[in-house]
Protein backbone atom coordinates (compact mmCIF):
# COMPACT_ATOMS: atom_id res chain seq x y z
CA UNK A 1 0.00 0.00 0.00
CA UNK A 2 1.39 3.36 -1.02
CA UNK A 3 2.59 5.73 1.69
CA UNK A 4 0.26 8.56 0.70
CA UNK A 5 -2.73 6.23 1.06
CA UNK A 6 -1.59 5.34 4.57
CA UNK A 7 -1.27 9.01 5.46
CA UNK A 8 -4.72 9.68 3.97
CA UNK A 9 -6.23 6.83 6.00
CA UNK A 10 -4.73 8.18 9.24
CA UNK A 11 -5.94 11.72 8.52
CA UNK A 12 -9.47 10.62 7.60
CA UNK A 13 -9.78 8.40 10.67
CA UNK A 14 -8.40 11.12 12.95
CA UNK A 15 -10.93 13.56 11.48
CA UNK A 16 -13.78 11.08 11.99
CA UNK A 17 -12.76 10.24 15.56
CA UNK A 18 -12.45 13.91 16.55
CA UNK A 19 -15.80 14.69 14.92
CA UNK A 20 -17.52 11.74 16.60
CA UNK A 21 -16.57 13.03 20.05
CA UNK A 22 -16.41 16.80 19.76
CA UNK A 23 -19.16 17.94 17.38
CA UNK A 24 -22.40 18.69 19.25
CA UNK A 25 -25.82 17.19 18.90
CA UNK A 26 -28.26 19.50 17.13
CA UNK A 27 -30.84 21.30 19.28
CA UNK A 28 -34.16 19.58 19.70
CA UNK A 29 -37.31 19.42 21.78
CA UNK A 30 -37.02 17.02 24.68
CA UNK A 31 -40.22 17.12 26.75
CA UNK A 32 -43.27 19.04 27.98
CA UNK A 33 -44.64 18.47 31.48
CA UNK A 34 -48.28 18.34 30.46
CA UNK A 35 -50.39 15.31 29.59
CA UNK A 36 -53.74 17.00 28.87
CA UNK A 37 -54.73 20.35 27.40
CA UNK A 38 -58.16 21.96 27.74
CA UNK A 39 -59.96 25.14 26.62
CA UNK A 40 -58.67 28.25 28.39
CA UNK A 41 -55.30 28.81 30.03
CA UNK A 42 -52.75 25.98 29.96
CA UNK A 43 -49.41 26.31 31.74
CA UNK A 44 -46.52 24.01 31.03
CA UNK A 45 -42.73 23.79 30.96
CA UNK A 46 -41.00 23.01 27.67
CA UNK A 47 -37.57 21.39 27.86
CA UNK A 48 -35.11 21.40 25.00
CA UNK A 49 -31.76 19.77 24.35
CA UNK A 50 -28.71 21.85 23.35
CA UNK A 51 -31.08 24.77 22.80
CA UNK A 52 -30.47 28.48 23.37
CA UNK A 53 -33.59 29.79 25.10
CA UNK A 54 -33.33 33.44 26.14
CA UNK A 55 -35.80 36.20 26.88
CA UNK A 56 -34.96 37.77 23.53
CA UNK A 57 -36.45 36.40 20.30
CA UNK A 58 -37.82 33.20 21.88
CA UNK A 59 -41.16 32.12 20.49
CA UNK A 60 -43.11 29.12 21.85
CA UNK A 61 -46.33 27.98 20.22
CA UNK A 62 -48.82 25.14 20.23
CA UNK A 63 -50.00 23.71 16.92
CA UNK A 64 -53.37 22.13 16.14
CA UNK A 65 -52.95 20.71 12.67
CA UNK A 66 -51.62 23.66 10.66
CA UNK A 67 -53.01 26.30 13.04
CA UNK A 68 -50.67 27.84 15.62
CA UNK A 69 -51.34 29.42 19.02
CA UNK A 70 -48.63 31.66 20.40
CA UNK A 71 -47.64 31.13 24.02
CA UNK A 72 -46.87 33.74 26.64
CA UNK A 73 -43.37 33.37 28.07
CA UNK A 74 -43.66 33.18 31.86
CA UNK A 75 -40.04 32.51 32.72
CA UNK A 76 -36.90 31.29 30.98
CA UNK A 77 -35.37 28.95 33.55
CA UNK A 78 -32.21 28.22 31.59
CA UNK A 79 -31.03 27.75 28.01
CA UNK A 80 -32.92 24.45 27.78
CA UNK A 81 -36.08 25.11 29.80
CA UNK A 82 -38.88 27.68 29.65
CA UNK A 83 -42.21 28.06 31.45
CA UNK A 84 -45.08 29.26 29.23
CA UNK A 85 -48.82 29.74 29.12
CA UNK A 86 -51.19 29.33 26.18
CA UNK A 87 -54.87 30.25 25.85
CA UNK A 88 -56.87 27.84 23.70
CA UNK A 89 -60.44 28.26 22.38
CA UNK A 90 -63.21 25.67 22.62
CA UNK A 91 -62.89 24.74 18.94
CA UNK A 92 -59.75 23.39 17.27
CA UNK A 93 -59.20 22.30 13.67
CA UNK A 94 -57.41 19.06 14.61
CA UNK A 95 -56.63 16.83 17.61
CA UNK A 96 -53.06 16.54 16.30
CA UNK A 97 -51.34 18.70 18.92
CA UNK A 98 -47.68 19.73 18.76
CA UNK A 99 -45.37 21.89 20.88
CA UNK A 100 -42.74 24.10 19.24
CA UNK A 101 -40.05 26.57 20.22
CA UNK A 102 -38.27 28.90 17.85
CA UNK A 103 -35.04 30.90 18.29
CA UNK A 104 -32.74 32.55 15.72
CA UNK A 105 -29.92 30.21 16.77
CA UNK A 106 -31.79 26.89 16.90
CA UNK A 107 -34.50 27.41 14.31
CA UNK A 108 -37.68 25.54 15.23
CA UNK A 109 -37.56 22.54 17.57
CA UNK A 110 -40.47 20.19 18.13
CA UNK A 111 -41.47 18.08 21.13
CA UNK A 112 -42.94 14.70 20.25
CA UNK A 113 -45.50 13.67 22.87
CA UNK A 114 -49.07 12.32 22.75
CA UNK A 115 -51.45 14.80 24.40
CA UNK A 116 -55.03 14.24 25.56
CA UNK A 117 -57.48 16.84 24.17
CA UNK A 118 -60.95 15.37 24.78
CA UNK A 119 -62.68 18.57 25.93
CA UNK A 120 -62.47 20.33 22.56
CA UNK A 121 -64.77 20.47 19.58
CA UNK A 122 -62.84 19.60 16.44
CA UNK A 123 -63.96 21.15 13.16
CA UNK A 124 -61.58 20.45 10.31
CA UNK A 125 -60.59 23.47 8.24
CA UNK A 126 -61.89 26.07 10.72
CA UNK A 127 -59.21 28.49 11.91
CA UNK A 128 -59.91 29.80 15.44
CA UNK A 129 -59.95 33.56 15.96
CA UNK A 130 -57.21 33.36 18.59
CA UNK A 131 -54.70 31.74 16.22
CA UNK A 132 -51.49 33.67 15.59
CA UNK A 133 -48.90 33.96 12.83
CA UNK A 134 -45.57 32.26 13.46
CA UNK A 135 -42.43 31.53 11.53
CA UNK A 136 -41.56 27.85 11.32
CA UNK A 137 -38.02 27.04 10.23
CA UNK A 138 -37.31 23.75 8.49
CA UNK A 139 -33.69 23.97 9.60
CA UNK A 140 -33.26 22.16 12.90
CA UNK A 141 -29.91 23.86 13.48
CA UNK A 142 -27.79 26.48 11.81
CA UNK A 143 -24.33 25.10 12.52
CA UNK A 144 -22.85 21.64 12.08
CA UNK A 145 -24.13 19.06 14.52
CA UNK A 146 -25.42 15.53 14.77
CA UNK A 147 -29.16 15.28 13.99
CA UNK A 148 -31.32 15.24 17.10
CA UNK A 149 -33.32 12.02 17.37
CA UNK A 150 -35.49 11.47 20.41
CA UNK A 151 -34.69 7.73 20.65
CA UNK A 152 -30.96 7.57 20.09
CA UNK A 153 -29.73 10.99 21.35
CA UNK A 154 -25.94 11.06 21.78
CA UNK A 155 -25.51 7.45 20.66
CA UNK A 156 -25.83 8.67 17.07
CA UNK A 157 -22.08 9.32 17.33
CA UNK A 158 -21.63 5.56 16.94
CA UNK A 159 -22.71 6.05 13.32
CA UNK A 160 -19.10 7.06 12.57
CA UNK A 161 -17.82 3.77 13.95
CA UNK A 162 -20.44 1.08 13.45
CA UNK A 163 -21.58 1.65 9.86
CA UNK A 164 -18.13 2.21 8.25
CA UNK A 165 -16.97 -1.09 9.74
CA UNK A 166 -19.68 -2.92 7.78
CA UNK A 167 -18.77 -1.02 4.61
CA UNK A 168 -15.16 -2.12 5.11
CA UNK A 169 -16.21 -5.72 5.71
CA UNK A 170 -18.18 -5.73 2.45
CA UNK A 171 -15.17 -4.39 0.52
CA UNK A 172 -12.80 -6.99 1.99
CA UNK A 173 -15.24 -9.84 1.50
CA UNK A 174 -15.71 -8.59 -2.07
CA UNK A 175 -11.94 -8.87 -2.60
CA UNK A 176 -12.03 -12.38 -1.18
CA UNK A 177 -14.97 -13.23 -3.45
CA UNK A 178 -13.09 -11.98 -6.55
CA UNK A 179 -9.96 -13.94 -5.63
CA UNK A 180 -12.02 -17.10 -5.12
CA UNK A 181 -13.42 -16.73 -8.64
CA UNK A 182 -9.85 -16.46 -9.91
CA UNK A 183 -8.97 -19.65 -8.01
CA UNK A 184 -11.63 -21.58 -9.95
CA UNK A 185 -10.55 -20.06 -13.25
CA UNK A 186 -6.87 -21.01 -12.98
CA UNK A 187 -4.97 -24.26 -13.37
CA UNK A 188 -2.24 -25.46 -11.08
CA UNK A 189 0.65 -24.10 -13.20
CA UNK A 190 3.76 -22.70 -11.54
CA UNK A 191 4.38 -18.91 -11.51
CA UNK A 192 7.23 -16.95 -10.01
CA UNK A 193 6.15 -14.57 -7.24
CA UNK A 194 9.53 -12.90 -6.86
CA UNK A 195 13.21 -13.78 -7.10
CA UNK A 196 13.16 -15.88 -3.92
CA UNK A 197 9.89 -17.79 -4.10
CA UNK A 198 7.63 -19.42 -6.67
CA UNK A 199 4.42 -21.39 -6.26
CA UNK A 200 1.19 -22.14 -8.05
CA UNK A 201 -0.94 -19.26 -9.25
CA UNK A 202 -3.98 -20.95 -7.75
CA UNK A 203 -2.26 -20.90 -4.35
CA UNK A 204 -1.55 -17.18 -4.67
CA UNK A 205 -5.20 -16.40 -5.34
CA UNK A 206 -6.28 -18.71 -2.54
CA UNK A 207 -3.90 -16.96 -0.15
CA UNK A 208 -5.34 -13.57 -1.10
CA UNK A 209 -8.91 -14.84 -0.71
CA UNK A 210 -8.24 -16.27 2.74
CA UNK A 211 -6.32 -13.19 3.91
CA UNK A 212 -9.04 -10.78 2.74
CA UNK A 213 -11.75 -12.90 4.41
CA UNK A 214 -9.71 -13.05 7.61
CA UNK A 215 -9.33 -9.27 7.72
CA UNK A 216 -12.98 -8.79 6.78
CA UNK A 217 -14.02 -11.09 9.62
CA UNK A 218 -12.23 -8.75 12.03
CA UNK A 219 -14.41 -5.84 10.90
CA UNK A 220 -17.47 -8.10 11.07
CA UNK A 221 -16.71 -8.77 14.74
CA UNK A 222 -16.16 -5.06 15.40
CA UNK A 223 -19.45 -4.29 13.66
CA UNK A 224 -21.29 -6.84 15.81
CA UNK A 225 -19.76 -5.46 19.01
CA UNK A 226 -20.47 -1.79 18.24
CA UNK A 227 -23.96 -2.70 17.03
CA UNK A 228 -24.71 -4.64 20.20
CA UNK A 229 -23.57 -1.74 22.38
CA UNK A 230 -25.70 0.66 20.32
CA UNK A 231 -28.73 -1.63 20.65
CA UNK A 232 -28.29 -1.76 24.42
CA UNK A 233 -28.52 2.02 24.75
CA UNK A 234 -31.29 2.60 22.19
CA UNK A 235 -33.45 -0.53 22.26
CA UNK A 236 -32.74 -1.60 25.85
CA UNK A 237 -31.20 -4.98 24.98
CA UNK A 238 -27.83 -6.24 23.79
CA UNK A 239 -29.54 -8.26 21.06
CA UNK A 240 -33.04 -8.16 19.59
CA UNK A 241 -34.92 -10.37 17.15
CA UNK A 242 -34.11 -8.06 14.25
CA UNK A 243 -33.53 -9.50 10.75
CA UNK A 244 -30.46 -7.32 10.21
CA UNK A 245 -28.84 -8.43 13.47
CA UNK A 246 -29.67 -12.09 12.96
CA UNK A 247 -28.38 -11.93 9.39
CA UNK A 248 -25.11 -10.40 10.59
CA UNK A 249 -24.62 -13.24 13.06
CA UNK A 250 -25.28 -15.82 10.33
CA UNK A 251 -22.66 -14.09 8.15
CA UNK A 252 -20.14 -14.30 11.00
CA UNK A 253 -20.84 -18.02 11.45
CA UNK A 254 -20.58 -18.67 7.69
CA UNK A 255 -17.11 -17.19 7.48
CA UNK A 256 -16.05 -19.04 10.62
CA UNK A 257 -17.18 -22.19 8.80
CA UNK A 258 -15.09 -21.08 5.80
CA UNK A 259 -11.91 -21.17 7.90
CA UNK A 260 -12.92 -24.45 9.55
CA UNK A 261 -13.28 -25.94 6.06
CA UNK A 262 -9.84 -24.67 5.07
CA UNK A 263 -8.23 -26.27 8.10
CA UNK A 264 -9.96 -29.61 7.50
CA UNK A 265 -8.43 -30.31 4.04
CA UNK A 266 -4.72 -31.15 3.69
CA UNK A 267 -4.34 -31.17 -0.11
CA UNK A 268 -3.50 -27.58 -1.08
CA UNK A 269 -5.16 -27.45 -4.48
CA UNK A 270 -8.27 -29.33 -3.33
CA UNK A 271 -8.50 -27.04 -0.28
CA UNK A 272 -8.21 -23.96 -2.48
CA UNK A 273 -11.01 -25.03 -4.82
CA UNK A 274 -13.38 -26.24 -2.09
CA UNK A 275 -12.80 -23.05 -0.07
CA UNK A 276 -13.35 -20.94 -3.20
CA UNK A 277 -16.72 -22.57 -3.92
CA UNK A 278 -17.82 -22.10 -0.31
CA UNK A 279 -16.58 -18.49 -0.28
CA UNK A 280 -18.50 -17.58 -3.43
CA UNK A 281 -21.76 -18.88 -2.01
CA UNK A 282 -21.02 -17.26 1.37
CA UNK A 283 -20.56 -13.83 -0.23
CA UNK A 284 -23.78 -14.12 -2.26
CA UNK A 285 -25.67 -15.24 0.82
CA UNK A 286 -24.16 -12.35 2.80
CA UNK A 287 -25.55 -9.85 0.29
CA UNK A 288 -28.97 -11.50 0.48
CA UNK A 289 -28.99 -11.63 4.29
CA UNK A 290 -27.76 -8.09 4.91
CA UNK A 291 -28.94 -6.11 1.88
CA UNK A 292 -32.04 -7.82 0.48
CA UNK A 293 -34.06 -9.85 2.99
CA UNK A 294 -34.14 -7.29 5.86
CA UNK A 295 -35.88 -4.77 3.59
CA UNK A 296 -38.88 -7.07 3.31
CA UNK A 297 -39.20 -7.83 7.03
CA UNK A 298 -40.27 -5.92 10.11
CA UNK A 299 -37.34 -4.70 12.18
CA UNK A 300 -35.96 -1.97 14.39
CA UNK A 301 -32.85 -1.44 12.32
CA UNK A 302 -32.85 1.74 10.14
CA UNK A 303 -33.67 1.12 6.50
CA UNK A 304 -35.93 -1.84 7.12
CA UNK A 305 -39.66 -2.15 6.34
CA UNK A 306 -40.08 1.52 5.52
CA UNK A 307 -37.81 2.72 8.34
CA UNK A 308 -35.59 5.31 6.62
CA UNK A 309 -31.81 5.22 6.70
CA UNK A 310 -29.13 7.55 5.34
CA UNK A 311 -31.67 10.35 5.01
CA UNK A 312 -32.67 13.45 6.94
CA UNK A 313 -33.83 11.05 9.68
CA UNK A 314 -30.32 10.11 10.73
CA UNK A 315 -27.82 11.56 8.25
CA UNK A 316 -28.35 15.17 7.21
CA UNK A 317 -26.18 17.10 4.74
CA UNK A 318 -23.75 18.42 7.33
CA UNK A 319 -23.19 14.99 8.87
CA UNK A 320 -22.28 13.55 5.47
CA UNK A 321 -19.17 15.75 5.67
CA UNK A 322 -17.92 13.39 8.38
CA UNK A 323 -19.64 10.10 7.54
CA UNK A 324 -18.25 9.65 4.03
CA UNK A 325 -14.65 10.47 5.02
CA UNK A 326 -15.07 8.00 7.90
CA UNK A 327 -16.20 5.28 5.47
CA UNK A 328 -13.25 5.96 3.17
CA UNK A 329 -10.85 6.05 6.11
CA UNK A 330 -12.00 2.68 7.45
CA UNK A 331 -11.86 1.10 3.98
CA UNK A 332 -8.27 2.31 3.56
CA UNK A 333 -7.48 0.99 7.04
CA UNK A 334 -8.96 -2.36 6.08
CA UNK A 335 -6.90 -2.45 2.89
CA UNK A 336 -3.79 -1.52 4.90
CA UNK A 337 -4.36 -4.35 7.39
CA UNK A 338 -5.05 -6.74 4.51
CA UNK A 339 -1.77 -5.75 2.84
CA UNK A 340 0.21 -6.28 6.03
CA UNK A 341 -1.47 -9.61 6.69
CA UNK A 342 -0.83 -10.76 3.13
CA UNK A 343 2.83 -9.79 3.37
CA UNK A 344 3.18 -11.82 6.57
CA UNK A 345 1.50 -14.84 4.94
CA UNK A 346 3.89 -14.62 1.97
CA UNK A 347 6.89 -14.60 4.30
CA UNK A 348 5.51 -17.59 6.19
CA UNK A 349 5.03 -19.39 2.87
CA UNK A 350 8.62 -18.66 1.88
CA UNK A 351 9.93 -19.95 5.20
CA UNK A 352 7.91 -23.17 4.81
CA UNK A 353 9.28 -23.71 1.30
Amino acid sequence: MKTWLKVLAVLLLAYAVIASFLFPLAPGGLAVDIDKISPGENNFTLTGYNTHFTNDSLQVFVASGETYFCCTILEVLDANKVQVSVALPDTLPSNDIGFYANTPVDGTVYVQKPISSKDFTFIEGVKPMSACQVTVSNDEHRNFGYPFQIIIFETIRNLMWHVPMWFTMFVLMGISFAQSIRVLSKSGREDALDASISFKTIDMYDLKAATAANTGLLFCILGLVTGSIWARFTWGAWWTNDPQLNGAMVVFLMYMAYFILRNSVNDEEKRARLAAIFNIFAFILMVVLLMVMPRFAEGLHPGKSGNPAFSSYDLDSSLRMVFYPAVLGYILLGWWLYSIHLRIKKLEWRDEK
